[in-house]
């Protein structure tokens, strides 16, 4: 099966994938649907996020690079329902970011969720 994951400085030696900080998780996103890949990164765009790429791979090799630096992956499914607050940030980005110039396997970043600002970036998507 091929996902869409988000891939900054794509086919370069900085090569990186978007990923979220949840509560000392590491967590890369893969969407099912090319258009909701493309949708979050409008939402990263219009909080000053770098923009990423939207790139196809397949979902083994995710896993595989995510089991290999213990990190998490998410799916998200076609016409995904958020339930909580944290299945929320899998639609709607953080509102903070890592430096994607400055990558660092070791760096551990926690992020604060802003109720606020995930029912804002909700609004933006009617």
């Amino acid at each position: 099966m091929n996902v869409f994951v988000l891939l900054y400085n794509s086919q370069t030696e900085k090569e990186g994938i978007h990923s979220i900080e949840l509560r000392g998780r590491t967590i890369v996103l893969m969407f099912e649907e090319k258009d909701d890949a493309e949708r979050y990164c409008g939402l990263l765009e219009a909080q000053d996020f770098p923009l990423p790429t939207v790139e196809i791979i397949n979902i083994d090799e995710i896993r595989d690079f995510c089991a290999n630096l213990n990190y998490e992956c998410k799916l998200v499914e076609r016409n995904f329902v958020p339930k909580t607050v944290e299945d929320r940030l899998l639609i709607s980005p953080p509102q903070k970011n890592l430096e994607v110039d400055n990558w660092s396997i070791n760096e551990s970043k926690e992020d604060n969720v802003d109720l606020n600002s995930i029912k804002e970036n909700l609004e933006k998507l009617l």
